[in-house]
């Protein structure tokens, strides 16, 4: 925009001529007004013609002595990490208009409108100019509602009701309101770590317990936009938030599933207690009504509370996905998912329109229960193989690639036909034979090599059935011999950045799982005679190690092999 001065004397009248098209479209309308503002003046005073100076071109808009160009610092959600984002806010002369520019998403478009209701509600002035919010860097996508805050703090830097200098090391996010009131927003422990490099992190209360987590931040909990203003300028403190992040720690919430709640199943309950203190995946098989769900829904009640660096990252994946639930601002018992059957690819290995973590990564370091597994999509199952093997899941995009952590134990539960009762002494099978074997092939071979417990669960007698009976072992007893298994783990590995049997590498079972002669002859007559793949080998071995763990064992003997071998199941009959 061109700005033109006309100077007359002493009294200098001061005029903004548009520029552009609207300049050449206009200019003789402008032409003439200016000569006759020249006669007037000439009535009044001295005959004497004084000129009009125009000056084309400028620096940034000014008012008063200060440039009305405010910068500052927030942060976006980029996968499950938070980069940190410029919004510069100018703000000009012209027809009102507000802009944000830098690669925004439909939400971040829509904060023009929040911005501007929360501006005036709160009883701060809203330009009536052109504003200009610039999202730096413009290449990288910004998503969500976080940015709220900080355009709105910018506007009101460049109006002059915030100093510039109050924002230095200083990274605001927040949703607001239409009344001012700073919303919660997801990915506040992301928004936290990122600002170890040194910024305070001003944010809604209601995240400040959860940005808390993290040692070496400061985080201010915001309740509304005149509290932050105050805040900004000086005038009012804000205690930062703080966290009792060991007493979280040790917090164990209350379960009211538990084994003792199991007739029977002895054998069932052996096997699981093997894959809770190895980190293995299993796969259930039995008739309607056997307990296979019942057995599945308790095992998070047997396996012990995340570390600290996996409730950290588990916390993290939940909160960028908006699953963290407002009292537990950390998760320490490990997560339990069971997705619909119906489930989509996205929704379970993870991905959509914005990109979001799936409930592969949403089990991260905990148990992900897939009922009915042959009603699964086939796509979606054979999705599964990736993040079983590496512990991760990689989303290429036209916008670029993200990576989700997903290490999980995997526990998959199916009828032995479409039927149900296939083997079934009690109830006889309607199913064709070539029906049975449609339905087992939903599985593929592959799938099932990546399953290292293959567990028969048979219907349960009407005698064990009995209320009479004493209760059978609870989960406090096994989770105690689980728990030492898993030091025991954890002390081996100290070295090898791993936790679990399960998450040993290849070049790490010949270091940790070696047998001796008899074990080994055992192992390759059941691998000859089996069929068995080398993967399975490897699964057999393992399974082996945590079976020795569990009865404290530094030497991997023959029983312990013995019993490896008797979960492959599938393996030793596929007719089940």
């Amino acid at each position: 925009m061109v700005r033109q001065v006309c100077q007359l004397g002493r009294d200098p009248l001061e005029g903004i001529i548009p520029s552009g098209r609207y300049q050449r479209r206009m200019g003789g309308i402008i032409q003439s007004r200016l000569e006759r503002i020249q006669r007037s003046v000439a009535l009044l005073k001295p005959p004497k013609r004084l000129p009009i100076i125009i000056r084309f071109g400028r620096g940034p808009e000014q008012k008063g002595n200060i440039f009305m160009l405010a910068k500052v610092r927030s942060a976006a959600i980029v996968g499950l990490e938070a980069h940190l984002v410029d919004v510069e806010v100018d703000i000009s002369g012209g027809l009102p208009q507000f802009s944000v520019v830098g690669l925004p998403d439909a939400i971040v478009k829509e904060s023009r409108d929040r911005v501007r209701s929360a501006l005036k509600n709160t009883g701060f002035h809203f330009p009536a100019k052109r504003i200009t919010v610039n999202l730096a860097p413009a290449g990288v996508k910004k998503e969500g509602s976080g940015l709220d805050l900080a355009i709105a703090v910018g506007i009101l830097v460049a109006e002059e009701v915030i100093p510039q200098s109050r924002l230095e090391n200083r990274v605001l996010v927040g949703e607001l309101s239409l009344d001012g009131r700073v919303r919660p927003i997801m990915g506040a422990l992301s928004f936290a770590l990122t600002c170890r490099a040194g910024y305070d992190l001003l944010l809604p209360a209601d995240n400040g317990t959860e940005a808390a987590l993290v040692d070496g931040v400061s985080a201010y909990p915001l309740h509304t936009l005149p509290e932050a203003v105050e805040f900004l300028k000086g005038n009012q403190a804000i205690v930062p938030s703080r966290s009792n992040r060991d007493l979280l720690e040790a917090t164990r919430t209350t379960e009211d599933e538990d084994y003792s709640d199991v007739r029977g199943q002895d054998h069932a309950k052996r096997a699981l207690e093997v894959a809770a203190s190895g980190g293995h995946n299993v796969l259930m098989v039995g008739p309607p009504g056997s307990g296979k769900t019942m057995l599945a829904r308790r095992l998070p009640s047997i396996l012990p509370l995340l570390e600290s660096e996996e409730a950290i990252e588990t916390t993290r994946i939940h909160s960028v996905a908006g699953q963290l639930a407002p009292d537990r601002p950390l998760l320490t018992v490990r997560p339990f998912r069971a997705p619909h059957h119906s489930i989509s690819d996205a929704g379970l290995v993870g991905g959509g329109t914005v990109p979001k973590p799936g409930e592969v990564s949403l089990a991260h370091n905990g148990v992900l229960f897939l009922d009915e597994s042959p009603e699964f999509k086939r796509g979606v199952l054979e999705g599964l193989r990736q993040p079983l093997e590496d512990g991760h899941v990689i989303l290429t995009r036209a916008s670029g690639t993200l990576k989700y952590p997903a290490r999980f134990m995997l526990i998959a539960a199916m009828n032995p036909c479409p039927c149900g009762y296939y083997g079934d002494r009690t109830r006889p099978c309607i199913c064709t034979g070539t029906q049975i074997r449609r339905y087992r092939a939903k599985l593929s071979g592959p799938l099932l090599d990546r399953l290292d417990i293959h567990l028969d669960v048979p219907p349960v007698p009407v005698r064990e059935l009995r209320t009479e009976l004493p209760a059978s072992e609870g989960s406090a007893a096994i989770r105690s011999r689980v728990v030492a298994a898993r030091g025991r783990q954890r002390q081996r590995y100290r070295h090898d950045g791993i936790y679990t049997n399960a998450q040993l590498k290849p070049r790490m079972v010949k270091r940790y799982c070696g047998l001796d002669q008899p074990a080994q002859e055992l192992l390759e007559y059941a691998m000859a005679r089996l069929r068995l793949s080398a993967r399975a080998h490897g699964r057999i071995l393992r399974v082996a190690r945590t079976i020795a763990d569990l009865a404290d064992s530094d030497k991997i003997e023959t029983v312990h092999i013995a019993e490896a071998i008797q979960y492959r199941s599938f393996d030793r009959n596929p007719e089940m």
